[in-house]
């Protein structure tokens, strides 16, 4: 019976039994083998491809495990009925192409990244070890929200230097702000979100993909303004008073006070304060965070320690007001946690060791040097007429606004043309882009070293300062 001498059975590599069961799997989903159709027995089989009984078994099992056919005792085995597999299209399209790579900068102002070398690596690996030898049950999946011991943890550091008023079981520890906007996201479907403008971006898009609708209001120099809320439909709004991100302003009291009325003023209004880069105040004490100052548990407070340790591990957080804490158990009571039990526990033990305190201080103090340096360069460039920063007293970033006939476009394009990258202001925007300051560019300096930095501004002044 030469219907099994299929080419697939011939030259396919493998096993054997491997190969005969996809020939006469392929022949039973093409037609060519019909429902009810009895197959040879499984000596006759092997006598005629030349193959062992075991090889023919091991095939015919596989089939019937598969539903392939079915062996009627006493009677042998029937191929099953199935339907034909559809043909596939002709002719096949071609793969897409590769995505290109990212460009190699000679240097880079992004303002997500940190510098590696200033990461505890002794302390962290040896925290670590610790937590896998004393805890195997690690490997066990935790609590929803985070183990509480870490939960309890940040409590006590928000508690003692963020002015947040919470209880451990108010928190949620989630593997990015980005996951736990997407949850409150899940809580809040068909409201109206307001979001800064210019802002974080990455925001607008979680909550787009998760199918909310989002207004931009604008941002002046002092942070969000917040009496546009009064003429929009919005009940939940994204803010970052104490660092707005990207302009670095601070939302002053009355503004502040402004917003927590506008919450407090209709049920269900809520305020969601991603508390960015406030560890990071350089020239005075950080400023207390806006749900310290909440009395009617309107403010949901976000945060994340990437910035502080790093933006691969992935433990952020959020305080929950009690308003919302048995909506989000319901709602989420099946989720399992989203961050390693024994990540969790190593920044736990960092924390209470006193080892985070004694890091966050060294890193305030390298970035400040760093901060200060580059405010330096920037300021005391021969280009155009000059540049004025803002933004520097807090956080990772700045704004360096050059003063001159250059466009925002152009100077980007000129750095680029020197391997160096960055951002215009514009690119933040999510709406209106008209009431941007001209030729603003936004430089993060956390990843570059003093060094690199002085480079990288010799660079803009040549870009710069070349006719174009």
């Amino acid at each position: 019976m030469e219907l099994y001498e299929t080419p697939l059975f011939t030259s396919e590599k493998g096993p054997l039994y491997l190969r005969l069961y996809k020939s006469i799997a392929a022949q039973i989903t093409r037609g060519q083998l019909h429902a009810e159709q009895k197959l040879p027995s499984k000596r006759a089989l092997a006598a005629q491809l030349g193959l062992s009984v075991n090889t023919v078994d091991g095939a015919y099992q596989m089939l019937v495990a598969e539903g392939y056919i079915e062996a009627r005792p006493k009677s042998g085995f029937y191929v099953c009925r199935i339907a034909k597999m559809p043909e596939p299209p002709s002719p096949v399209p071609a793969a897409p192409a590769p995505a290109p790579q990212a460009q190699n900068w000679l240097y880079d102002f992004r303002t997500s990244g940190v510098d590696p070398s200033l990461f505890p690596y002794k302390t962290w690996a040896r925290i670590q070890r610790e937590i896998l030898t004393e805890h195997p049950d690690y490997l066990n999946l935790g609590e929803r929200g985070g183990d509480l011991s870490l939960r309890s943890a940040i409590a006590d550091y928000l508690h003692e230097y963020r002015g947040v008023r919470c209880t451990a079981e108010q928190i949620v520890v989630g593997a990015g702000i980005e996951y736990l906007v997407g949850l409150l996201a899940g809580l809040f479907r068909d409201r109206l979100f307001a979001l800064e403008d210019p802002g974080y971006g990455r925001i607008y898009r979680v909550l787009q993909n998760n199918c909310i609708t989002s207004v931009f209001l604008p941002v002046d120099q002092n942070g969000l303004e917040v009496d546009r809320l009064d003429g929009c439909a919005a009940s939940v709004v994204y803010v970052t008073p104490s660092h707005q991100f990207p302009t670095g302003a601070i939302l002053p009291m009355q503004r502040r006070q402004a917003l927590l009325n506008w919450a407090a003023a209709m049920p269900g209004r809520y305020i969601i304060e991603d508390d960015y880069d406030s560890e990071f105040r350089f020239d005075t004490r950080p400023i207390p965070a806006l749900q310290g100052l909440d009395s009617c548990g309107r403010v949901i407070y976000i945060s994340t320690f990437s910035r502080i340790i790093a933006p691969s591990i992935r433990i952020a957080y959020m305080v929950l007001p009690p308003s919302l804490e048995e909506a989000f158990r319901q709602r989420y009571s099946v989720y399992s946690p989203t961050v390693s039990r024994f990540e969790q526990n190593t920044l736990r033990r960092f924390i209470q060791s006193g080892a985070f305190y004694r890091h966050l201080n060294r890193v305030r103090v390298a970035y400040r040097a760093r901060r200060d340096l580059l405010v330096e360069l920037l300021t005391g460039m021969a280009v155009q007429r000059g540049v004025t920063v803002t933004g520097a007293h807090t956080g990772l970033h700045l704004i360096a606004q050059v003063r001159g006939e250059l466009s925002e476009q152009a100077l980007v394009q000129a750095a680029a043309e020197q391997g160096v990258h960055l951002r215009g202001l514009s690119e933040y925007c999510l709406g209106d882009r008209s009431g941007l300051p001209a030729s603003s560019v936004v430089l993060g300096y956390s990843s570059l070293a003093e060094q690199a930095l002085r480079e990288a501004c010799a660079l803009l002044q040549k870009a710069w300062s070349a006719p174009r």
